[in-house]
């Protein structure tokens, strides 16, 4: 055997699957061990091979169990076991039958052996042990026993995949990837993110937003689980912690611990805001969010393909925080109510900013604080405080809407 050629194909396998080389070396011994037993070896046999890659050694040897009168079916319950078996139309595989866990199994000479003469050979073995007994070397197989090794080393090899891409990614849960876009259906689209395909569903895609292949971006992994079609990765482009994850990428106080992401709140494509704090003395949260020249920030919207990004501090106090929240309009102040409503008091002119377009600046506001929240407006002498139909969850009149603004700090 050429050990160069070997090895390189082991390397090659292990780049191209993304499986550690020690593994398909154990899956190479797994296809060599099949096809021994398949040219030499008899039914029920099980046959292991050891191949040392450095000196091109291979050895092979037969595993037989230990097993005592207690681990084993007596002739009566074996007679039992035939009956039930036939009465159920199994009769013809009660010889084969070995239950996974059971606390006894049919005696096979092919694959146990007896406590006592299992002591013959090894004087401190016990039930349940394995004995290794070694086999003549071969270098030689048929077609058929190459076939099965061939099959045996396609599957092995897909079993490891899988277990490596559940193992690389199901950590990996919560986080952001980078992929890129392999095909577009209907339903779904499909991105490679690294000897893995990963799925972001129609529902997890932003409204308004086209994918094309070869496009890169990146998403948030939402679950990965084990099907019979494969390991199936679930992403999302539309988790509010998608945000979150992109700025601790391009917001190194975050991840000092320094600043931190309080609360968000999105409507995806279109706008999000961000409540931020910091107990470090020096440190201005939001300007370490939006970054010099809003370098920063301007990073996280191009990722997110222009959606609009507000960042506001958060505050321990909730009428602090409302007011916060519904920038950058300017609040006059706000009126904590029971049942978690606030009033949020401005000027007429700052009306259609607290509200926003469509009323989205009030409502991701409320979603963000958690307070459902009314705008009042005070009249122009400051006195009398005028109610006007907008709140987060009203309509809003069409003369009333006002433009949707950007983050007050790259204003």
């Amino acid at each position: 055997m050429d050990l160069k050629m070997f090895n390189s194909a082991i390397a090659q396998i292990a780049e191209e699957k993304a499986i550690p080389p020690e593994k398909v070396l154990e899956v190479a011994q797994a296809a060599i061990s099949a096809a021994y037993k398949k040219e030499y070896g008899q039914k029920g046999q099980i046959i292991k091979a050891d191949f040392d890659p450095k000196s091109g050694l291979m050895e092979f040897w037969q595993v037989k169990i230990v097993v005592d009168k207690d681990s084993i079916y007596s002739e009566e319950e074996l007679a039992e076991l035939q009956e039930k078996r036939a009465a159920a139309g199994e009769a013809h595989e009660m010889p084969l039958i070995e239950e996974e866990g059971a606390k006894k199994v049919v005696f096979n000479p092919e694959k146990h052996m007896m406590l006592s003469e299992a002591k013959k050979l090894l004087k401190d073995v016990k039930a349940g042990d394995e004995v290794k007994i070694p086999l003549p070397s071969k270098i030689e197989f048929g077609r058929i026993a190459a076939q099965t090794a061939k099959q045996v080393l396609l599957q092995k090899v897909k079993e490891v995949e899988r277990e490596s891409v559940i193992g690389r990614f199901k950590s990996r849960e919560g986080e952001i990837v980078s992929g890129v876009v392999q095909r577009v259906e209907p339903r779904a689209v499909y991105l490679d993110i690294g000897k893995a395909l990963a799925i972001l569903p129609r529902e997890e895609q932003v409204q308004g937003e086209f994918y094309r292949q070869e496009q890169r971006f990146r998403v948030y992994v939402l679950k990965v689980e084990d099907t019979p079609k494969g390991p199936m990765i679930y992403t999302s482009r539309i988790h509010p912690k998608l945000i979150s994850k992109l700025f601790e990428l391009e917001v190194p106080e975050i991840s000092a611990g320094q600043v931190k992401i309080q609360a968000i709140a999105r409507e995806p494509g279109f706008r999000s805001k961000i409540a931020v704090s910091s107990e470090t003395e020096g440190v201005d949260p939001i300007g370490a969010m939006v970054g010099q020249r809003g370098t920063r920030i301007a990073a996280v919207i191009n990722e997110l393909g222009g959606e609009k990004i507000d960042i506001v501090e958060w505050n321990e106090s909730p009428d602090r925080f409302i007011a916060n929240s519904l920038a950058p309009a300017k609040i006059l102040e706000v009126n904590l109510q029971p049942k978690n409503t606030a009033v949020a008091v401005v000027n007429k002119d700052q009306l259609s900013l607290a509200i926003g377009k469509g009323g989205q600046n009030v409502r991701l506001a409320a979603k963000l604080t958690g307070w459902k929240i009314d705008i009042k407006v005070q009249d122009e002498e400051g006195g009398e405080i005028i109610e006007m139909p907008e709140t987060a969850d009203g309509e809003i009149p069409t003369e009333k809407e006002g433009s949707d603004s950007g983050n007050p700090a790259e204003e």
